[in-house]
C-alpha cells in the first residue's frame, strides 16, 4: 500500500500557547520523513491570537470559521479541503506527540490499514481523577457493544484514508465525541483498523471538557452508534433479560396457579423489543 500524499488537519480553539510548537514538531518531522504533505488549521472561531499564529505559519494553509462549531466540525472542515489520500488528525494543544506521526505512517502502509489511531498509554488530561474512570467505563462499554477490543476510543491522534472517512461525514457529530464516532464506524463496518501506543502530554491553555455534558455525550455517542451500525448489539441484551425475569415469574407464577398480569407484561415486552431490534437491523442494513 502506497499512501502517497499526506493532508495534516489540525482544529484549534484558543490554542495560542501551544499551537507554535506543535505546528514546529509536525513540519520538522514530516520534513525528515521525506513523504509529500501539507497542514492544514482549522480555527474554529477563537477569541486569541491562535488565528495569527497559524496564519504566520510558513507552509501552513489556515481555514478560520465565522462562528464556533465544535472540534468535531473543525475536523470536517479540515478533511473536505485536504487534498491528501491518507489524512491525520491531530489536537493544537500541545498534547499529543506529533513527532510520532511519520511512524504511525509507515504502519498505516506496512499493514495496508484504512485508519491507525493513537492509543494513549495514561490519562493526563484535566480533571484526570474524573475523566479516567469515566473513559474506562464508556470504553468497556463499547468493546462490549461492538465486539472489538478498543484500546483508546476517543484518541485525537490518528491517520485516516480519505476515500473510506467521507462514507461517515453526513452522521459524525460536530463535538467531541466525532473520534469515538468514527472510531465504532469504522470497527462496525470491517474496515482494517489498528492502534499504536503513544505518549500524552499535559495540555497547554484550557480545557473545554465538561464532565457532566460530555459525559452524558459519550454514553449516548456508544449506544447511538452501536444501534446504528449494529441494532442488534443493544436490543437483543435488553429482549435476553426481559424475557428471562418474565420466564423465571412465569415459573413462579405457574407454581402458585396465579399468573400475574406483570409477569405477562414483561414477556410481551421483551418479544417486543427482539421485534423491534430485528426491524431496526433489517432498516440498517438495507439502508447501507
Amino acid at each position: 500500500m502506497n499512501i502517497g500524499k499526506v493532508s495534516i488537519v489540525v482544529p484549534v480553539y484558543n490554542e495560542e500557547e501551544a499551537i507554535a510548537g506543535d505546528l514546529s514538531t509536525i513540519t520538522e518531522a514530516m520534513d525528515s520523513s521525506g513523504r509529500d504533505y501539507e497542514v492544514i488549521v482549522v480555527d474554529d472561531a477563537s477569541t486569541d491570537g491562535t488565528a495569527s499564529v497559524g496564519a504566520g505559519f510558513p507552509g501552513v494553509q489556515l481555514i478560520t470559521h465565522r462562528h464556533n462549531r465544535g472540534g468535531g466540525f473543525s475536523r470536517n472542515t479540515g478533511i473536505r479541503a485536504a487534498d491528501g489520500d491518507v489524512v491525520v488528525v491531530t489536537d493544537g494543544d500541545g498534547t499529543y506527540p506529533n513527532q510520532d506521526i511519520p511512524k504511525m505512517l509507515d504502519m498505516m502502509e506496512a499493514e495496508e490499514l484504512d485508519m491507525i489511531v493513537g492509543a494513549r498509554k495514561r490519562e493526563s488530561g484535566t480533571l484526570k481523577f474524573i475523566r479516567g474512570p469515566v473513559k474506562w467505563f464508556i470504553r468497556k462499554l463499547a468493546e462490549v457493544m461492538s465486539g472489538f477490543k478498543i484500546p483508546d476510543l476517543n484518541s485525537g491522534l490518528r491517520a485516516i484514508r480519505k476515500d473510506v472517512f467521507m462514507r461517515y461525514i453526513e452522521i459524525l457529530p460536530w463535538g467531541h465525541s466525532w473520534v469515538s464516532t468514527i472510531t465504532l464506524a469504522m470497527l462496525a463496518d470491517g474496515f482494517q483498523v489498528d492502534f499504536m501506543p503513544i505518549d500524552y502530554y499535559q495540555r497547554k491553555g484550557k480545557s473545554t471538557f465538561h464532565p457532566i455534558k460530555d459525559t452524558s455525550s459519550y454514553l449516548t455517542l456508544v449506544i447511538r452508534t452501536v444501534t446504528w451500525f449494529n441494532p442488534l448489539k443493544v436490543f437483543m441484551p435488553v429482549a435476553l433479560v426481559l424475557g428471562g425475569l418474565g420466564t423465571f415469574w412465569l415459573v413462579y407464577d405457574i407454581i402458585r396457579w396465579d399468573v400475574r398480569t406483570a409477569t405477562v407484561l414483561l414477556i410481551l415486552a421483551a418479544i417486543q423489543v427482539a421485534a423491534i431490534g430485528l426491524l431496526a437491523d433489517l432498516i440498517s442494513k438495507r439502508g447501507r
